[in-house]
């Protein structure tokens, strides 16, 4: 008979495009011997690019985090590769790896915008497969979007414990 296997940590990672969160997030992949699961990788074969009337929700929260469950309870750490801007998200993934018994780690990438743009603007330029183009426009509106996590966040005594990495020049 079988024992289970410890439950695997899960690492999300928040930020805006340009961020380097899927650089980091395949740093994490290969230090960790993690499931990495990038939405930007699985939209345009099944929706299209960008978010495709919702259905980007569907596939990180609901397609996404089954399989990130399931490994999880393997004990296999994952990597979410997700921005996630809104604390309400972030929570959401949180309270779900609180629920498996998983520890938590946010991984939180702050660059300036105007090292963004130049990171967009080169990406744009050479659109590596499974990226969409982002305007300055885009970029600027999603900036007043992000909701940088704060330590009201950070140290919530009501959420399950995080463990939390500030990352400025992945």
């Amino acid at each position: 008979m079988r024992r289970p296997a410890a439950v695997g940590t899960v690492h999300l990672l928040t930020g805006l495009p340009g961020a380097g969160k899927t650089t980091l997030a395949r740093q994490l992949e290969a230090q960790h011997a993690a499931l990495r699961l990038t939405p930007d990788e699985w939209m345009n074969p099944l929706f299209g690019a960008g978010e495709s009337g919702g259905k980007r929700w569907v596939l990180e929260a609901d397609l996404l985090w089954g399989v990130a469950a399931r490994a999880l309870t393997l004990g296999v750490d994952v990597i979410l590769d997700y921005g996630c801007w809104a604390r309400e998200e972030r929570d959401l993934f949180r309270a779900r790896a609180a629920a498996l018994g998983a520890a938590f780690e946010l991984h939180v990438l702050q660059v300036p915008i105007e090292v963004l743009w130049e990171r967009l603007d080169h990406r744009n330029r050479q659109r590596p497969p499974d990226t969409f183009a982002v305007t300055r426009e885009e970029l600027d509106e999603w900036v007043s979007w992000y909701e940088v996590p704060g330590p009201d966040e950070l140290i919530a005594t009501d959420q399950p414990p995080v463990t939390v990495h500030v990352w400025t020049t992945p």
